[in-house]
């Protein structure tokens, strides 16, 4: 099983330019890692087009590839969406990294009114909670066959992930309707938490058809702004409520993933999205929605973009997310080692 980083796991890093993806590169390497997934999608202080990649440049391009290819390391791509124009681009670029698989996700119908009252974490509408529109899955299908010679023609499978509003039913049934090898899931350890769905219940349901991999652990804690009272918090991997060595064996005995990618979203906050129960669960306090205290004197809203907060705040943060990525880079390989 090789073991990656993806870009998202030191999200502060890059948003607050200490870091660009080359020094990110370096970082897997230095951990040990087989591989990297970039995200390339726009967030506060990134490059608009491409996210942590920061260009799609041919020179700059070139300079990726060689280092990865100096280190050996694999490359995958995160983009959002399913925009015809938008995908095509992404496609190309992560061909020439040599990319075998892109993970994208349904997109969601835009509440714009939800997204004016948001107080913190609108930058991305994804982050703001909303109903789900289940047109948003018959729209998806016309989407992805339209895209799906230029998947045949790359050969990269796109890899659908359970982001927050899918729950596993709906995205089993989805790439059942779409019956393409080169239309995949990417399953989350933690994400099937924001619509009501235990991991356990999702990782099975997902494994037979999971080509790509988050691997993350998450908490609840208490939050008065939320509509639900509480959010999912993002931790260190096995600090959290996750059974992350059993979520991995049920992928491991019945998928066909060879890759595991920790996407360590700490510190992190998101919001419920689906209604209580839409995912079979009916509120929090137990198992992997078992109540835990907050992890810093600030608003939950603030931990993945903590614009007002002191600058020693910040670096508490920053210092604290690196120290996560590589406790969760240890537990995993302790993980992996029993398999080996």
């Amino acid at each position: 099983m090789k073991l990656g980083l993806e870009t998202e796991s030191l999200h502060l890093w890059f948003q607050h330019k200490r870091m660009d993806i080359f020094g990110f590169i370096d970082k897997a390497h230095e951990l040990g890692l087989d591989g990297v997934q970039i995200n390339v999608i726009k967030d506060y202080n990134l490059d608009e087009q491409w996210g942590t990649l920061g260009s799609a440049d041919e020179t700059h391009l070139k300079k990726i590839k060689d280092k990865l290819k100096a280190y050996d390391m694999y490359v995958e791509f995160d983009m959002r969406n399913l925009e015809y124009e938008r995908l095509t681009e992404v496609l190309r670029v992560a061909h020439i990294l040599g990319a075998r698989f892109v993970r994208s996700y349904v997109p969601i119908t835009i509440n714009r009114s939800a997204l004016a009252t948001a107080a913190e974490g609108a930058y991305d509408i994804v982050k703001v909670r909303q109903d789900f529109d289940p047109q948003n899955l018959r729209d998806a299908v016309e989407a992805i066959r339209r895209i799906e010679p230029l998947l045949k023609k790359y050969r990269i499978t796109l890899c659908l992930e359970n982001h927050e509003y899918e729950t596993a039913d709906e995205l089993v049934a989805l790439v059942k309707e779409i019956a393409s090898p080169w239309v995949q899931l990417l399953f989350d350890f933690g994400n099937s938490m924001m619509a009501w769905e235990d991991p356990m219940a999702a990782v099975r349901k997902m494994a037979p058809y999971v080509k790509m991999t988050h691997c993350k652990d998450h908490i609840i804690i208490p939050d008065k702004s939320s509509e639900f009272g509480y959010v999912v918090c993002g931790v260190p991997i096995g600090e959290g409520n996750l059974d992350v060595p059993a979520l991995f064996d049920v992928l491991y005995e019945n998928s066909p993933v060879e890759r595991l990618n920790i996407e360590m979203c700490y510190p992190y906050c998101a919001e419920f999205k689906r209604s209580v129960g839409t995912g079979g669960v009916y509120g929090c306090g137990e198992g992997a929605f078992a109540i835990r205290h907050p992890l810093y004197p600030i608003k939950p809203s603030q931990y993945y973009y903590p614009h007002e907060v002191s600058e020693a705040m910040l670096e508490q943060l920053l210092v604290d997310q690196m120290h996560g990525v590589e406790k969760s880079v240890s537990y995993i390989k302790r993980m992996l080692a029993q398999y080996e």
